[in-house]
């Protein structure tokens, strides 16, 4: 009796067509030159964050240092957004819009 039979093998590994989906817990933010800024609490044990979206990526860095200054809070930058901590939605609106991008508050 022969054993040509392929029961199992880790050759090709899994062929199976996975769905193209965003980050788990960040929706896409469109890309059409307007810049968001918006309040999320979401996924940090009830802390208040303002979270910019929308900015060119070669200015997020000098934009983000520029609003926690401005602000007077600290902050970080991730995955090309500012992320401001506090509720500083009206302040960082402003400075942005003075610096001559199209803003829009966004969420709640």
């Amino acid at each position: 009796m022969s054993n040509s039979r392929l029961v199992y093998s880790t050759d090709d590994g899994d062929r199976r067509p996975r769905p193209v989906t965003a980050a788990p817990g960040r929706a896409s933010t469109p890309s059409d030159g307007i810049v968001r800024v918006a309040r999320e609490k979401a996924g940090r044990k009830g802390k208040t964050v303002t979270v910019v979206h929308g900015l060119p990526p070669a200015v997020v860095a000098t934009a983000a240092s520029d609003l926690k200054r401005h602000c007077g809070a600290g902050g970080t930058v991730k995955d090309g957004t500012i992320e401001l901590q506090g509720d500083h939605r009206e302040k960082a609106a402003a400075r942005l819009t003075a610096q001559g991008y199209e803003v829009k508050l966004a969420g709640g």
